[in-house]
């Protein structure tokens, strides 16, 4: 699935000669968190985000008089003065793969979407990732998850489907993730029903091991000495 394909294009998008006053009331009307900032043309510039808001503003420990005169010092300048300059960016064919690679190495919540000449076509989020993937990954629809360990050898995951499909049952997604051990993988099939107790028995009569999979997960995560 592309970018293009996700992307909001119904954008609210700003000038550099808007004040952070009225950017920040913007932000909050229309319930956003990224505002891009183009020229004339529609040629992106920059980049508003939330935390850029918060970090502009002045500290809540100055004592009333001496923050409302901060804030209103503050407020009257330009959203130029603090947007990001000539941002990270994605083109509309980039995959949401990809993307979603990028915003985990750069740790960004969203990215703006341009042409090859640096026009503004979309934004990317987190959220319409996480949209993209439920949509992807059938997870929308009543379901049971399972975690299979297997061996690392050709067929096993066939196998598997071979086993659900025995019993007529639909498969939403079927996804393959490493294992801590390094000759094994784990299989998470998704199945459209609730009722998995013969594929659950199947599978273990093929030899393989079911585990949880919130505790695959679980152990996933770093340990607190690494």
């Amino acid at each position: 699935m592309f970018v293009s394909e996700r992307m909001a294009t119904d954008l609210i998008t700003v000038g550099v000669e808007m004040t952070i006053f009225e950017a920040k009331q913007l932000m909050t009307e229309k319930n956003i968190r990224h505002l891009p900032v183009i020229d004339g043309s529609g040629k992106l510039l920059g980049i508003v985000s939330d935390r850029d808001m918060r970090d502009a503003m002045p500290s809540t420990l100055l004592k009333k008089p001496d923050y409302e005169v901060t804030l209103s010092k503050i407020g009257s300048n330009k959203v130029a003065d603090i947007m990001t300059k000539n941002p990270l960016t994605i083109l509309p064919f980039y995959t949401l793969q990809d993307t979603l690679l990028v915003m985990q190495k750069k740790k960004v919540g969203a990215l703006p979407v341009v042409d090859e000449d640096g026009y503004l076509k979309g934004i990317l989020s987190t959220r319409d990732l996480l949209k993209a993937f439920v949509r992807v990954l059938n997870i929308d629809e009543p379901g049971t998850l399972l975690c299979v360990v297997v061996n690392e050898e050709t067929g096993q995951l066939k196998k598997i489907v071979d086993i659900v499909s025995e019993e007529n049952i639909s498969l939403g997604s079927v996804l393959v993730s490493r294992y801590w051990e390094t000759d094994k993988k784990a299989i998470f099939p998704y199945l459209l029903t609730n009722n998995v107790m013969n594929v659950k028995k199947k599978i273990l009569d093929q030899g393989f091991e079911l585990i949880d999979p919130m505790k695959w997960y679980l152990d996933q995560l770093p340990s607190k000495k690494e």
